[in-house]
């Protein structure tokens, strides 16, 4: 059984988070009277109004418009280019038929093409055809100016779906529906008809007749990425999901029938050995059976549950150079089970990142929003607890060989379409071990330019006697030495922050004011987070911080010139500890240029003060135990695609640095260019390769090579071949290191050969093999260690 029940020790941390809820429904009541005096702003038929007729009749999607439905549907007008003009007549026809049937929404997108044979269209695998030629369909089934479904289509059919969240200002395209479309070029350019089930929305299907937000959009790129849209955006306004124009129509509609069971298999076959010793392979074989609920319950109720899942990643993470970094990486989550429906546990603090949950056996997610309410739920177990601790200069992974008990809730309240109120609770537990966190966050847009945002959290920890050792940082102290304590452990800050006592409990808290217009911004942010807070379900990297920061800048939107926007920005922030004690000032300048060759170029220079490692790193103290360093460092990033099959990309800074292992001022260089090579419609090269030196004076402290080479061949819109290579380089100079001696060379590789066959995003065949390689100052060469072969069979029944 899964035990949620918080201990009685934590009633005083039930206390805190009552009157914090209490403090801030008291605060929006305030706030939601004074907002029965503005207009609300979201979608509106005033922006363009959009009558879906219902003909009951299914058709077939082949890309052809011959049924006679479409002879009955409403027809639309693409009218206006939104960007890089400004709600400027479209410089190409397109145009857009809609109808419901009982079960599906149906669209049928004409773009015409007085050069058709500039047209972009590849065969991509799902959400990676961006660049190419799309139409595409916004909708927000609430029309609450909260989330957007958006689907996008290529010439030839290809795929790409996003939730857009105007809470977070983000879109992810982690979310992967089942739908259904088809696309085919013409002589006068290009047609694509689709089928959006309804199934595939929350909605509520007690109103009569449904009035959802809704723009239909082309993205037309050629020389400039021309966006088109059924109607005007206004660059005054910082809110888009407020802009949306309104469909109305589906007279009766229901979600229907949406079960989906997805039974799946799963047989690999990993070898491994010890790369410094000549021993044979040690084999591991295993088949495991998994399966995947999904059920809406009501047409605003999702249940996703999953047993045995089959939680590998499919597509390897992109490579990351770990060097003269403190902090520990981050990694974006790609497990369906944890994407979907995802938007709805997020807030503006990242409180739940469920990476930190890394091989459940079992999972359950309940989302549901009712009216102007949203709540959402998610549990899973995990066979180990893994977790972040972090610092005010340092952070670190920790892993307990224990199995951790996971839950996250959440619930939003949305007063208005300029308010919203919520809380998000989170638990994640062991043996001896627990984080709980409870968070309560506002979101107020009092006018269409300002936007103020708010979020308190508080949390209390309870660690193991014995955590502390994994970190450790001596050969007579290490984790596996009993006998490790503070009298013999070289401690260093994750030493510090996980050799606790009992309970311990701390907050956070984050502000943010935003002004937006046509051409000018600005911004200011604060936010505190306390020594012992902890969020070990989010990734909450710094902690014993606070920092102030403040920037704008001013926006040009040139005509007739081969630059269509430039911005020129900047900031200044200040970072102390909890107490008082200065950890970095910075200030920083930046010009961005947007124009021809779907270019975007920006150039900035930082002037930093931040402090280095501690000089005494058993004291947490900053003031009289660190040195602070002048830095003064420029960066500069441009992409562009000079052809269409082209795309360039070059990231760069240099300048001053610390070196952080051993405390002294040094100068970096990095370059990082780029390339996504369109090789065929179906085969596509990229490469990334980074270089990075570090010098100190007396010579060059590293020199660091990353490449990142995949290559991926698009058999048909359903089946693909993938080759990935990740090879990093690292050279060192030992005699130069002051606390450690490193080796000299380090190098490791890894690779994978994956072919899938997708019918649907769950319904899929992979067949795959990996393998790594790793050398270093004992191993001369790369020598394989590591090597794996995999299969998984998955079926999306729909009942």
């Amino acid at each position: 059984m899964i035990n949620y029940l918080i201990p009685t020790n934590s009633l005083t941390f039930i206390n805190r988070l009552t009157r914090t809820f209490s403090y801030v429904l008291t605060f929006a009541l305030v706030l939601l009277s004074s907002l029965l005096s503005f207009a609300a702003f979201a979608g509106s038929s005033q922006q363009f109004h959009l009558d879906i007729p219902t003909i009951n009749e299914d058709i077939e999607v082949d890309g052809d418009f011959n049924e006679p439905a479409w002879q009955n549907a409403t027809e639309v007008i693409l009218r206006y280019e939104t960007s890089p003009g400004e709600n400027t007549a479209a410089p190409v026809t397109t145009t857009a038929k809609v109808y419901a049937s009982n079960t599906s929404l149906y669209f049928a997108f004409t773009a015409h093409d007085p050069n058709p044979e500039n047209i972009r269209a590849n065969l991509r695998d799902r959400d990676k055809s961006w660049g190419d030629d799309m139409v595409g369909i916004k909708l927000d089934t609430f029309n609450n100016a909260r989330l957007a479904y958006q689907f996008f289509i290529n010439p030839y059919g290809a795929q790409s779906d996003s939730i857009e969240n105007e809470l977070t200002g983000q879109e992810s395209d982690a979310w992967d529906g089942i739908w259904y479309s088809k696309g085919k070029l013409t002589k006068n350019g290009f047609q694509v008809e689709v089928q959006l089930p309804l199934r595939l929305f929350n909605f509520d299907d007690s109103n009569p007749i449904q009035n959802w937000g809704i723009e239909l959009i082309r993205f037309y790129p050629r020389n400039e990425f021309h966006r088109l849209s059924t109607h005007q955006i206004d660059r005054n306004v910082s809110c888009q999901l407020c802009q949306l124009g309104i469909a109305s129509g589906l007279a009766g509609a229901t979600q229907g029938k949406d079960l989906q069971l997805t039974p799946s298999i799963v047989a690999n076959k990993s070898q491994q050995r010890d790369a410094t010793q000549t021993q044979p392979w040690s084999d591991d074989s295993n088949v495991d059976v998994g399966l995947d609920l999904r059920w809406g319950i009501t047409p605003t109720t999702l249940l996703n549950a999953t047993l045995n899942p089959d939680f590998s990643q499919v597509e390897a993470d992109a490579g990351q150079l770990d060097v003269n970094n403190t902090f520990a990486l981050f990694f974006p989550e790609k497990r369906a089970f944890f994407l979907d429906n995802k938007d709805y546990f997020d807030t503006q603090l990242d409180l739940l990142h469920t990476r930190n949950i890394s091989s459940p056996d079992y999972g359950l997610k309940l989302t549901s929003k009712t009216d102007d309410h949203t709540f959402a739920i998610l549990a899973a177990n995990d066979v180990q607890t893994q977790f972040l601790v972090p610092g005010n200069l340092s952070s670190d992974i920790a892993v307990l060989d224990q199995q951790s008990q996971n839950m996250a809730t959440r619930y939003r309240f949305d007063a208005s379409k300029q308010l919203s109120i919520g809380g998000l609770v989170t638990l994640k537990q062991a043996d001896d071990y627990h984080n709980y966190v409870a968070s309560a966050d506002i979101k107020y847009q009092p006018t269409q330019q300002d936007t103020f945002t708010a979020q308190y959290a508080h949390s209390q920890t309870a660690y193991p006697e014995d955590l502390f050792k994994q970190f450790c940082g001596s050969n007579d102290c290490s984790p596996s030495n009993s006998n490790c304590d503070n009298r013999n452990c070289a401690i260093n800050e994750r030493v510090l922050r996980t050799n606790k006592e009992g309970d311990f409990n701390d907050a956070m808290f984050s502000l943010t004011y935003e002004h937006e217009r046509r051409n000018w911004y600005t911004t200011t942010h604060y936010e505190s987070i306390g020594k012992d807070f902890r969020a070990d379900l989010g990734f909450i990297d710094k902690i014993d911080v606070t920092k102030f920061v403040a920037g704008g800048g001013y926006i040009w939107y040139p005509e007739n010139n081969f630059l269509n926007k430039i911005t020129l920005g900047g900031d200044w922030d200040i970072t102390h500890s909890q107490d008082n004690e200065r950890l970095e000032q910075e200030t920083e300048m930046f010009i961005e240029l947007e124009g021809g060759l779907q270019s975007y170029i920006a150039t900035g220079i930082v002037q930093r003060e931040r402090v280095g490692r501690r000089h005494d790193p058993s004291l947490i103290n900053i003031d009289g135990n660190s040195t602070m360093f002048d830095q003064t460092m420029g960066w500069f990033y441009t992409n562009f695609t000079p052809i269409s099959s082209v795309k360039l990309e070059l990231d760069m800074f240099l300048g001053d640095d610390i070196d952080f292992a051993n405390n002294r001022p040094a100068t970096v260089n990095m370059i990082n260019p780029g390339i996504e090579w369109k090789l065929t419609e179906s085969l596509v090269l990229d490469i990334s390769y980074r270089y990075q030196t570090l010098d100190v004076d007396h010579g060059r402290l590293f020199t660091a090579n990353l490449s990142d080479v995949r290559l991926n061949w698009q058999l048909s819109l359903n089946s693909f071949i993938r080759l990935s290579s990740v090879y990093t380089r690292i050279e060192r100079d030992p005699d130069l290191y002051v606390y450690q001696r490193p080796d000299r060379l380090y190098q490791d590789m890894g690779n994978e050969l994956l072919y899938g066959y997708k019918l649907n995003p769950q319904s899929v065949f992979y067949l795959g093999y990996s393998d790594a390689f790793i050398a270093n100052d004992d191993i001369d060469s790369l020598t394989q260690d590591e090597k794996t072969y995999f299969m998984k069979i998955s079926y999306a029944w729909l009942l």
